[in-house]
Parts: C-alpha cells; sequence; structure tokens
C-alpha cells in the first residue's frame, strides 16, 4: 500500500490546499508525515513480528491502516490529515518489513531472490498506476483518493485473512526485542562502508522524493501542465523508472554494483545542475521534462546498488540492515518533503536546489567507503549484491 499512499494523491495538491485553505508547504507536510510513519514503523513493526509471529502485527496493523485511511478521508482540516497520514504510515510499513521477512520465512536462495525481484517489480508499476487513479479521481476531490486507499487496506486485510497463514513458528521466534534491535543497529552504524552506501541510496531517495513532493506545483503552476498533462508525465517519470532498474539488474552482472551506484549518482548530480540552470532561466516544459525523466529514471541505479552494497557490507544481519535502510530512506524524505515548497507554489527553485545538495552530499557520503582495509572489502559478498541488485 506504500506507493500507493504516497503516489495516488499527488495530482489534488493543488486542490487541497485550495479546499483546505493552507499553504503549499502544510500540503506537502502530508507527505512527509506519511514517510516519518513509514520509517518509524519499520522499526518497531519488524522487531515485533520476530517476536509474536507474522501474521498478528499485519492483521492488526493492516485494521489500523484502514481506520486511518477513513480518518484522512473525513479529516475537517490540514492538522487533523497530517496527524492521520502519520497513522497510516505507520500501520501500512507493516506491508514493507514483514513481506519480507515472510519470504524469508518460507525460502532462501535463487527462490528468494526470485520472490525479491517480483516485489520490486510491483513497487515499480505502483507509481505508474497510483497517479494515474489519482489523476482519475481529481474530478471527484481530494478526499476519494483517501476513501480507495481505505478500500485498498480493506481488500489487503480480506487477503491476509484468507491467504496469508503464520510463517515463523513458536520456536523461532525472539525475546530481545527492541534492545537487541538497537544493539544490531549500532554495530551495523560502526561499519563505515555500510554507513557510506546507506547514506548516498538515503540522500539518492531524498531527491527523488523532493522531485514527487514538489513536482504537481513544479509541473502545473511553473510550467503550466495541466492536471491530465501532469498525471501523464508523472507515470512517463515513473516508467522510465521501471526501464532503468531492469537495465541496472542486467548490467550488474556484467558490471560491479559500485560502478554502476557511482555511475548513477553522477548522472543524477550532472543532471540536477543542468534542470536547475532550466528552471532559473524559467525555460518551457518541453525542455526541462526529458531533463527530468533521465535524472528521476537514473535514481534507480543509486537505489537498487546501494541497497546491494550496503547489505553486503554486513550479511550478518542483512534482514535488520534492510530495515535499517528502510527507515533511513523515509526519514530522509520526510526532511526533504516540505523544504521544497518553502518558497511557495509559483517557483521551481527549492526543488533545483534539492535535487543538486542531496546529489552532491550523496556523493560525499559514498566516499566514507574509500580506503577501507582490504579484509572488510573482502566481507561484502558478491552474491548478496547481485541478488539484492536484481530484487531492487
Amino acid at each position: 500500500m506504500a506507493p500507493f499512499a504516497i503516489d495516488i494523491y499527488l495530482p489534488a495538491f493543488t486542490g487541497m490546499a485550495a479546499d483546505l485553505a493552507t499553504s503549499a508547504s502544510a500540503v506537502q507536510l502530508t507527505l512527509t508525515t506519511c514517510l516519518i510513519g513509514l520509517a518509524t514503523g519499520q522499526l518497531v513493526i519488524g522487531p515485533l513480528s520476530d517476536r509474536f509471529g507474522r501474521r498478528g502485527p499485519l492483521l492488526v496493523a493492516t485494521v489500523v491502516a484502514a481506520l486511518a485511511g477513513l480518518a484522512c478521508a473525513l479529516a475537517p482540516n490540514v492538522w487533523v490529515l497530517i496527524a492521520a497520514r502519520f497513522v497510516q504510515g505507520f500501520a501500512g510499513s507493516a506491508g514493507l518489513v514483514i513481506a519480507r521477512a515472510v519470504v524469508a520465512d518460507r525460502t532462501g536462495g535463487t527462490a528468494a531472490a526470485r520472490i525479491f525481484s517480483l516485489l520490486g517489480s510491483i513497487g515499480g508499476v505502483a507509481p505508474v498506476v497510483a497517479p494515474l487513479v489519482g489523476g482519475l479521481l481529481v474530478p471527484l476531490g481530494w478526499r476519494s483518493a483517501f476513501w480507495v486507499l481505505t478500500g485498498i487496506s480493506v481488500a489487503m486485510l480480506l487477503g491476509a485473512l484468507l491467504a496469508v497463514p503464520e510463517s515463523l513458528p513458536p520456536e523461532r521466534r525472539h525475546t530481545g526485542g527492541m534492545a537487541a534491535t538497537g544493539r544490531t543497529i549500532r554495530r551495523l552504524f560502526t561499519d563505515r562502508g555500510y554507513v557510506g552506501y546507506s547514506l548516498a541510496l538515503a540522500l539518492g531517495f531524498a531527491g527523488m522524493m523532493g522531485y514527487i513532493s514538489a513536482s504537481p506545483f513544479v509541473l502545473q503552476n511553473v510550467l503550466g501542465l495541466s492536471t491530465t498533462a501532469y498525471t501523464i508525465a508523472f507515470a512517463v517519470n515513473s516508467f522510465g523508472m521501471i526501464v532503468a532498474g531492469l537495465i541496472s539488474s542486467r548490467l550488474v552482472g556484467r558490471l560491479r554494483a559500485e560502478t554502476l551506484l557511482t555511475a548513477g549518482q553522477c548522472v543524477v548530480c550532472g543532471l540536477s545542475v543542468v534542470l536547475l540552470a532550466m528552471l532559473i532561466l524559467r525555460l518551457p516544459a518541453a525542455a526541462v521534462l526529458p531533463v527530468l525523466f533521465v535524472a528521476v529514471a537514473c535514481t534507480t541505479f543509486i537505489m537498487g546498488n546501494g541497497t546491494a552494497l550496503a547489505i553486503g557490507r554486513v550479511p550478518w544481519a542483512a534482514g535488520t540492515a534492510a530495515a535499517g535502510l528502510g527507515a533511513l530512506q523515509f526519514a530522509s524524505g520526510a526532511v526533504v518533503s516540505p523544504l521544497v515548497g518553502i518558497a511557495g507554489e509559483d517557483t521551481g527553485l527549492p526543488m533545483g536546489v534539492t535535487l543538486v545538495l542531496t546529489s552532491l552530499l550523496g556523493l560525499a557520503a559514498r566516499l566514507l567507503g574509500r580506503g577501507l582495509p582490504p579484509a572488510d572489502r573482502e566481507e561484502i559478498s558478491e552474491e548478496v549484491v547481485e541478488k539484492v541488485s536484481r530484487g531492487s
């Protein structure tokens, strides 16, 4: 549900600001709180599922997500909506973290890599479908998007009740709770390679979230696209990410994941500088959109290969490493999302500056992995790198 919760109401951002009599920054804060919920929820629900099993926490969280969607649809003002979005993100994160855990419980090796690839493909399709659905819902009002999200949560609840058995038997459940998880996370963040790759990934994701949060205003108010044209442009950019992800997964067997990560960062950084110059010069949409398309598509090289390299640094804690990555991703996106709206609805400069800064900082973070002792580098599992790259 997470990609739908993020993307489905983007075409209605401008209408939401007018209907709720609030600012663009306040509307973007509804996205920020959802991302914060997605970040913190993974860190809480993941360990709970290790302790109490997968099915129970999944069912409870899905019920809470449905109730939060209902609260969003009925929100009388933007502040109630902001609070409900946090709860919706927190509860919705259960689908992300428990889905991976169930796969790990049920299978491993090549079969697990194949399933994670399928999950990655689904995650890539959702950003294409969600804004298209959201664009069709705009004439019905922005609240209709949250009624749809509520319906999706109810459908997920029925699916979990009927088709998701418990995958973690009592004898395999952990009792360490959050304290044990905290100790493991501290160990992860003492590994310079893991930290460097994780920050590179998180900053790449932050740049993408800056684009997602600002795109309704930049593409419609600044570049002059209609709601329908914006929806199509957003979907085309999302499709570009899917294609770039497939290309990256094919190249990872021929080129090192580290090379692909660096190449993606350099392309995104260079095109972000070009994009900022275009926005300053107020060039037309016909010039800006192709550059934006390539820059957005190439973030996939950062995300897939950054994930693979970070987890490959710490194969002894791959599950916790993945949860930490997910939390860091959404937390960084939550920080960036409101910043792109601070200058108002009629300028694209904050988005351009955000893309440039996150890409430059991502390249700097990548340097943390340089100069590591050879023994540390040898700990990177090439098999893990390839499997995660293909599944991202």
